[in-house]
């Protein structure tokens, strides 16, 4: 299956959809597309309300984007991350690292 990212940028933030499967084969493109995002003082928000499923690939990525985003002094916002998923970030420690909202506009909001 393959994988569609979209980036749009929204004010100061840069928006990115994913629309498919986040596993070993789609997660290096993932990783490649939003980690050239990172900049001083970004505003990321991972629209995830079309991603059915991520494997531990997906959650490594995730976990270096937040690193690099922190480091500097960044944000990311994860919109949309299905109950699974949730519950496995929530098992792993993956969600104290990230604000989690189910809306796209509540997102927005998060980083403004």
């Amino acid at each position: 299956m393959t994988i569609k990212i979209n980036i749009t940028t929204v004010e100061t933030i840069q928006s990115v959809e994913i629309e498919g499967d986040i596993d070993a084969n789609t997660a290096p493109t993932v990783q490649e597309k939003v980690l050239s995002l990172v900049k001083s003082d970004s505003k990321i928000l991972m629209d995830m309300t079309k991603v059915p499923y991520m494997s531990s690939a997906g959650l490594r990525m995730l976990l270096s984007l937040y690193r690099q985003t922190e480091a500097k002094k960044g944000k990311v916002v994860l919109v949309g991350i299905c109950e699974e998923l949730q519950d496995t970030m929530s098992v792993t420690g993956f969600l104290d690292f990230f604000t989690i909202v189910d809306k796209y506009d509540d997102g927005i909001q998060e980083l403004q």
